[in-house]
């Protein structure tokens, strides 16, 4: 029931600097619109003991490792003790949470990683929200338009939502782990730790504490 994908159901805000945009929201997709504002009303408050800021208003932790090769365009305020590795290209709108990953390659646009989130290989997330330890593995992705560029619709069996976006990207829960080379269509929605398989094509909301084998077999974890 889409009623066990809510904020409170998916995402502990104690482990992002963004839970205040969280505040109010019934569902996390509804933060999309509204990342770039609070990215520009947050990263002036920051202790500049900590977090230095650089041209294009990107705040960066002190702590955090950016590769020199790596592409930060803002707004956008990266975490403390987050990696951005080689080549990574972060195009704006984009809040990178505490001890966070972003490895090789990976591309990120309009999304919030919460802490200790690893996005390490070759992945795109764009208009998505990854909660507390989630991982996405090697050249996984974050599909954020449909094919018929229509609005996305979030959709658990009969019921559905009409989220009014046409970029909506995937929504990860606390302790995801989505395994290498999958696709995550836009509108997916999965709940609390669960495990996907690789080279899987997800679409639709899966329920916490699974394990997703294919479309027509996802099975509780014991």
């Amino acid at each position: 029931m889409l009623k066990d994908f809510t904020v409170a159901n998916l995402l502990d805000l104690n482990e992002t600097i963004a839970a205040e945009l969280f505040e109010g929201k019934t569902y996390p997709w509804e933060v999309l619109p509204e990342i770039s504002d609070f990215i520009m009303k947050l990263g002036p408050t920051l202790n500049p003991s900590e977090y230095e800021c650089k041209d294009g208003n990107v705040w960066i932790a002190k702590s955090a490792k950016i590769a020199p090769t790596a592409y930060i365009n803002g707004p956008a305020i990266i975490g403390k003790d987050a990696e951005v590795r080689h080549c990574a290209f972060i195009r704006g709108n984009v809040i990178v949470g505490e001890g966070a990953v972003v490895g090789n390659s990976t591309e990120l646009k309009n999304a919030v990683l919460f802490n200790k989130v690893q996005v390490p290989h070759y992945n795109y997330v764009g208009d998505s929200v990854l909660g507390y330890k989630s991982h996405m593995g090697a050249g996984s992705i974050c599909s954020n338009v449909k094919s018929d560029k229509k609005l996305v619709v979030v959709k658990d069996g009969e019921e559905k939502i009409e989220t009014g976006v046409k970029k909506f990207g995937a929504m990860l829960g606390d302790h995801v782990e989505v395994g290498c080379g999958s696709v995550l269509n836009p509108g997916t929605v999965i709940g609390r730790n669960c495990n996907i398989y690789p080279l899987s094509p997800v679409r639709g909301c899966i329920p916490a504490d699974s394990i997703y084998k294919n479309a027509a077999e996802i099975v509780k974890k014991n």
